[in-house]
């Protein structure tokens, strides 16, 4: 029984059922700050745009190069597959501006795993640049397709918004970095293989500092944002403190991965 549950949960992290859920919290976030109902269509959309893009940034080379695939590598396929599909079907309900935003950011994961040119691999292996990248759409599609769809002008609040999930992601990726340190390729350089782990450590605390203060910056205040956010930061910091290259992949693809959906179950618990 156990085995069974464990292959199952493996398939939840490893088919990015999890990360999905992360992203499609931040959207619900979205909602919810922005005083506003559900757009299930964009929900939907995130959702199972974070899955087909997810695992097709992660096994586009192994399914390329790959004759036969094993019984979990074909599910994951299958999951792939369709959740392209009901994207896809998401996207032709969205209108024509939201689907501009949709295609810049589908663009960019795309050639995150594609070859851009013989002398480029992809933008994965461009040194320094990857978290950038990641954060800016997990920003941009949690943040700015939902708030484009619902024709919520961009106000000062949308870009503090924007600047403080951003930063939240920044610091999730880099905790990532401190784990995948004994499988990231040197030249990708990643931040603890350039200044270390103990002072990529002392970056994510640092970035903790702006991701509060956005939210004092914030016109419109919400009922115990604050003890929310600090409760989030308390959170992270243990996190970061007992991240190291040792730690399983469970520590950073289910728990690291969480926080975005712990922030959404302490909005309902505080609101």
């Amino acid at each position: 029984m156990k085995i069974v549950l464990k292959n199952i949960f493996d398939f939840y992290l490893d088919a990015s059922i999890h990360v999905s859920v992360a992203t499609s919290s931040l959207v619900l976030l979205t909602y919810y700050f922005a005083g506003i109902a559900v757009d299930w269509n964009v929900f939907s959309m995130v959702f199972f745009g974070t899955v087909f893009s997810y695992n097709f940034i992660k096994y586009f080379s192994v399914y390329l190069n790959k004759p036969k695939y094993s019984c979990k590598e074909k599910m994951v396929l299958w999951l792939t597959v369709i959740s392209g599909i009901i994207g896809a079907i998401n996207f032709l309900l969205l209108d024509w501006e939201t689907q501009c935003i949709a295609i810049l950011f589908g663009v960019l994961s795309v050639f995150y795993a594609v070859p851009i040119s013989k002398k480029i691999k992809n933008l994965r292996n461009i040194s320094g640049i990857k978290i950038y990248i990641v954060a800016l759409c997990w920003a941009g599609v949690t943040l700015l397709l939902p708030l484009q769809e619902a024709g919520i002008d961009m106000e000062i609040d949308v870009f503090l918004k924007f600047f403080q999930r951003f930063i939240l992601t920044l610091v999730l990726i880099l905790i990532f970095e401190i784990n995948d340190l004994k499988y990231d390729d040197i030249r990708l350089k990643t931040v603890p293989q350039t200044i270390g782990v103990d002072k990529t450590k002392y970056l994510i605390y640092f970035l903790l500092i702006p991701f509060f203060c956005l939210e004092l910056l914030k016109v419109n205040h919400y009922p115990n944002q604050w003890i929310i956010d600090l409760i989030l930061i308390f959170v992270i910091i243990i996190l970061t403190h007992f991240a190291n290259a040792k730690c399983s992949k469970y520590y950073t693809l289910f728990w690291t991965e969480s926080i975005p959906v712990l922030w959404y179950i302490l909005i309902l618990l505080f609101r």
